[in-house]
C-alpha cells in the first residue's frame, strides 16, 4: 500500500475508460494504494498498456460502452462504488473531424448516463469528470485560461468536452448537491508518458519513429501546449477526489497543467525526445490537416491554492521517463515494475 494514497485502501472505486492510457495508470495507483478497483471501458485495440500493466488482473474490469446506460448502471448497482472517476472518451481531435456523431455521443451523452447513475445509486460521495483544456474558447491569447474563462471548443473534440463540462455543472446544481454527492471537473492539459499508442500523438509517433529507426515525421512545431508527464495529472485527480469527500467545499472546476516554462513547442519536445533517444531526429512537414488551437496554457492558481497541488517532474524528466519506459518496452522487461518504480520515486519527491 502507497502511504500517501491511504485514504484510497478499502475503498470502492470506479474508474471508466479504464482501458485507455491514463486510466491504466491511474488503476495502477489505485491497486498499489489498495483499493477495490472497478473499471468500465470498452476493450482496447491493438498494443495497449492495460495489458502491458497488467492492471486486469488485480481488479474487476467489465467491458461496456459508455454510451450503453442500461449496462453502465447494471455495473454501478451490481459494485455500489464510493468513488468516481470518469476518464471514458473519444480523445482525439482529428478523430473527432471524421465521427463527430460517435465523439458527441460518447463525450456528451456518456457524461449524461454517468452522472444518471451516480445520482441513482446510494453511497456515490465523490466524482470527478475529467475533460481536457481543449474545453475553452481558444483565443491564442499569451496567458493562461483560467476556470472563469468562456468554454467553447472550436473542434467537435474540444466542444463535446466542453458541453460535458455544461453537464456536469446542470448535475451538480439540478440533483448532486441535494443528494450531498461532491462533483469536480479536471481540465488536464497534453499528458506524455510510457504507454501511450494512439495515433496522432507527438511522443507515441515519436517512439514509434525510434523504435523502427525512422525519421520522426511533426506535423505542427511551433504550436505552444502545457505537457506534462501522465502522473501529474493523476495525482491531482486523486487529491480532487480525496478533498472534496473529505469536504464538499473542496469541490470546482480545476485547471491542471505544468509550470509556465514547460508550456513548449511541439519542436522543443521533439528535441527533448531526441536528446533522450540518442540517434534520432525530426523534420517538420506541414500536412495542412484540419483546425487545431497553435496556442494553449492554463492558469493553475486555483488548484495549487485550495487542494494544494504542485506540478513535480519538469518537461525535461517527463521526457527522459517516457523514454526509459519506451527502453523497457523494447527490451521485453517487466512494464508493471517499471510503472510501478515510477509511481513510487514521484510520489516520494
Amino acid at each position: 500500500m502507497i502511504k500517501k494514497l491511504d485514504f484510497y485502501n478499502g475503498k470502492t472505486v470506479l474508474v471508466t475508460g479504464h482501458t485507455g492510457f491514463k486510466g491504466s495508470w491511474l488503476c495502477t495507483m489505485l491497486e498499489m494504494a489498495g483499493a477495490n478497483v472497478v473499471g468500465y471501458a470498452l476493450p482496447p485495440e491493438g498494443e495497449n498498456l492495460f495489458a502491458l500493466s497488467a492492471a486486469g488482473e488485480n481488479m474487476k474490469s467489465v467491458e461496456g460502452d459508455i454510451r450503453d446506460f442500461g449496462h453502465l448502471k447494471n455495473t454501478f448497482e451490481a459494485y455500489r462504488p464510493e468513488l468516481v472517476f470518469h476518464l471514458a472518451a473519444q480523445p482525439i481531435v482529428r478523430e473527432s473531424y471524421q465521427n463527430p456523431v460517435y465523439t458527441y455521443e460518447t463525450n456528451v451523452m456518456g457524461t449524461v448516463n454517468l452522472l444518471e447513475c451516480v445520482r441513482n445509486t446510494k453511497g456515490v460521495k465523490s466524482v470527478l469528470n475529467v475533460t481536457t483544456d481543449k474545453v475553452y474558447e481558444n483565443r491564442e491569447w499569451n496567458w493562461g485560461y483560467r476556470e472563469t474563462d468562456a468554454l467553447d471548443g472550436y473542434d467537435p473534440y474540444s466542444n463535446s468536452k466542453s458541453c460535458s463540462e455544461l453537464v456536469t455543472h446542470s448535475y451538480k446544481k439540478s440533483f448532486l448537491d441535494e443528494t450531498g454527492i461532491a462533483v469536480s471537473t479536471a481540465r488536464a492539459g497534453n499528458v506524455i508518458g510510457g504507454g501511450d499508442f494512439a495515433k496522432d500523438r507527438i511522443i507515441p509517433d515519436c517512439v514509434r519513429a525510434a523504435m523502427a529507426g525512422e525519421e520522426i515525421i511533426i506535423r505542427n512545431p511551433y504550436s505552444v501546449r502545457p505537457f506534462q508527464h501522465v502522473l501529474e495529472p493523476l495525482i491531482a485527480y486523486l487529491m480532487i477526489v480525496e478533498k472534496q469527500a473529505v469536504s464538499a467545499e473542496m469541490q470546482g472546476y480545476y485547471n491542471v497543467g505544468p509550470q509556465e516554462d514547460d508550456c513548449i513547442t511541439v519542436g522543443t519536445l521533439a528535441d527533448l525526445f531526441c536528446n533522450a533517444w540518442t540517434g534520432v531526429s525530426w523534420k517538420n512537414v506541414c500536412d495542412e490537416g484540419p483546425h487545431e488551437a497553435s496556442f494553449l496554457k492554463l492558469d493553475c492558481s486555483l488548484i495549487k491554492s485550495k487542494i494544494g497541488w504542485k506540478p513535480k517532474w519538469d518537461i525535461k524528466k517527463a521526457v527522459e521517463k517516457t523514454v526509459e519506459w519506451a527502453k523497457v518496452y523494447q527490451s521485453g522487461e517487466s512494464i508493471r515494475a517499471c510503472m510501478e518504480a515510477h509511481i513510487q520515486e514521484f510520489l516520494m519527491e
